[in-house]
């Protein structure tokens, strides 16, 4: 995981496997409808057709269209990129994403689901996403800085 850790960044992850859970249109082979294009409506508000149609401006699919990504091209769906780059993700985390690939994300998956995790699986998406927010909010937490407290004086001392 190579995500700035954030309360936003762990929400949009949150409600986009809560919009997944319930039933939201899921097809891993549409570009605003996958798990990464599900993350970008979550950012954008974008629709899913409106993602789809950015994307098709250029080729490829997430993975290809992450390494591909500049910028200052002007084209549309770099600026889709730009806005969950802005947001913390890594183009890394976002490759991860679409494929569930992240190596200590599914480190934190239940052994009896980790094997059997596919990426192209409602279910298992929520899952996945569930888990790296539950990791990235441990990781908030572990740096928060807590105050010292005095230590009260012992009566008879």
């Amino acid at each position: 995981m190579t995500s700035r850790v954030s309360l936003p960044l762990i929400q949009a992850l949150r409600d986009t496997a809560r919009r997944l859970a319930t039933e939201a249109p899921y097809q891993w082979g549409h570009m605003g409808s996958c798990n990464c294009g599900h993350l970008a409506q979550t950012i954008t508000r974008l629709t899913k057709a409106e993602i789809h149609t950015q994307a098709l401006q250029r080729y490829g699919d997430w993975e290809r269209q992450l390494v591909d990504y500049c910028p200052t091209s002007g084209l549309p769906f770099d600026q889709t990129v730009d806005e969950m780059l802005a947001l913390g993700f890594s183009r890394q985390d976002l490759t991860h994403l679409e494929k569930l690939g992240d190596p200590a994300v599914r480190r934190a998956i239940p052994f009896e689901r980790r094997d059997t995790l596919r990426h192209n699986q409602r279910e298992d998406v929520v899952l996945y996403l569930r888990t790296w927010a539950d990791l990235l909010e441990q990781q908030l937490v572990a740096s928060l800085p807590l105050p010292a407290f005095a230590q009260p004086a012992l009566a008879g001392a």
